[in-house]
């Protein structure tokens, strides 16, 4: 198997980060990675936020935390909660990607993600692809937050990328072939 597709049959979302930051020069790897993934008319729809401020992020979860704790529904509260109580998974670096909203910036910001885990993976770094990266935002210093991530004002949140060192792994899912008909 040829080293593309070993990682992506080797990639799974770590749920446990080691308290190891990222080096500068991954951190540049993986911001190379996502720049050329494509897009649609190439409008590159995308802006990238790298957090990697370990007070900020505790800040961040702590307060997604809290806002899925007051949440009615605890569903989300109680899974967080039974997998360490940390939304972020201590993870020491942050990618949050945000797309203008323009017609095709969702799928767009999907393939740049992508790019992220990919490359991630191929440097022996785990990821997790966190919607929930978008909790903190949502609520009362939601837009404190937005403005200390320096989010422009032209673009929303899409999805985050949780990245580091993994602290204990586990093994990718098993590929569900059913899911596939062949014409």
């Amino acid at each position: 198997m040829n080293e593309t597709l070993k990682n992506i049959a080797e990639r799974y979302s770590c749920r446990d980060f080691a308290d190891t930051p990222l080096t500068e020069g991954q951190i540049k790897d993986l911001v190379s990675a996502a720049l050329a993934a494509p897009s649609a008319l190439n409008i590159q729809p995308w802006h990238i936020v790298v957090v990697t401020d370990k007070a900020l992020l505790k800040e961040l979860d702590d307060e997604g935390i809290g806002i899925l704790a007051a949440a009615e529904d605890k569903t989300t509260y109680e899974r967080i909660m039974g997998r360490g109580g940390k939304l972020l998974y201590n993870a020491p670096c942050l990618i949050y990607i945000l797309s203008d909203g323009s017609r095709y910036s969702v799928l767009d910001s999907g393939i740049l993600c992508q790019n992220i885990v990919l490359a991630a993976q191929s440097l022996g770094l785990g990821t997790c692809i966190v919607g929930m990266a978008g909790v903190p935002l949502s609520g009362q210093r939601g837009d404190e937050f937005k403005k200390r991530l320096k989010f422009p004002g032209s673009h929303e949140f899409a999805i985050g990328v949780l990245v580091g060192t993994v602290k204990s792994g586990k093994e990718p899912h098993e590929p569900d072939v059913s899911r596939v008909t062949y014409v």
